[in-house]
């Protein structure tokens, strides 16, 4: 695939790098921009990892009913008031609102799944009468796959976004970490259904 200079640009507003170092990544990504974005995020130069340690005190709460019968309320952190007070932040943590409604996460990413739900299901795995026959060595590996796999539906920020499943919550939440030049996280949310009890 040839590098395009669209490509350049898009690779540096995605990732906060130089035009040299993106031209540099394409190329050695033969053209293909999502492996090229991929290795640009295997050596951690992408804004959004740089920026994914600070601290987020503002934000919003934003709400979303679904035909009066799924209703969602979800707090959304920023660095500052100024991004919290603007209309696409609004509409970014209304989309989230939507992705709870639509697809019913327990938790918000993989470190807020609580260790014994993770150990006892790790355990269960490593317990599977298929994972016996393999070698000591590959257990692990095949089990931690597993892991990943089983809590990717429950855990928001591993989900395949709703209104796009191009990507996944997880890389929308870097995209807007980029865009607005601050740290951002969805640190709670809630989902009610009308019948259902948890």
């Amino acid at each position: 695939m040839a590098v395009t200079i669209e490509d350049i640009k898009k690779l540096k507003e995605l990732t906060g790098i130089g035009l040299t170092d993106a031209k540099k990544a394409l190329v050695e990504a033969e053209g293909d921009f999502d492996k090229a974005l991929e290795a640009l995020r295997k050596k951690g130069l992408t804004k959004a990892e740089k920026k994914g340690d600070r601290e987020t005190r503002e934000g919003l709460i934003e709400s979303y009913v679904h035909s009066g019968r799924i209703g969602v309320i979800v707090e959304v952190n920023c660095e500052t008031d100024f991004v919290a007070r603007l209309p696409e932040f609004k509409e970014f943590a209304h989309q989230i609102a939507m992705q709870i409604a639509a697809m019913a996460p327990k938790y918000a990413t993989m470190d807020d799944i609580p260790s014994d739900v993770y150990e006892a299901k790790k355990t269960e795995l490593l317990e599977s009468e298929s994972l016996k026959s393999k070698p000591e060595a590959m257990r692990e590996q095949i089990v931690d796959g597993q892991l990943k796999k089983y809590f990717a539906e429950q855990v928001l920020a591993e989900q395949a976004f709703v209104l796009d499943d191009s990507k996944t919550v997880g890389e929308l939440i870097k995209e807007q970490i980029v865009l607005r030049g601050e740290n951002v996280r969805v640190s709670q949310f809630k989902r009610i259904e009308l019948g259902v009890t948890e």
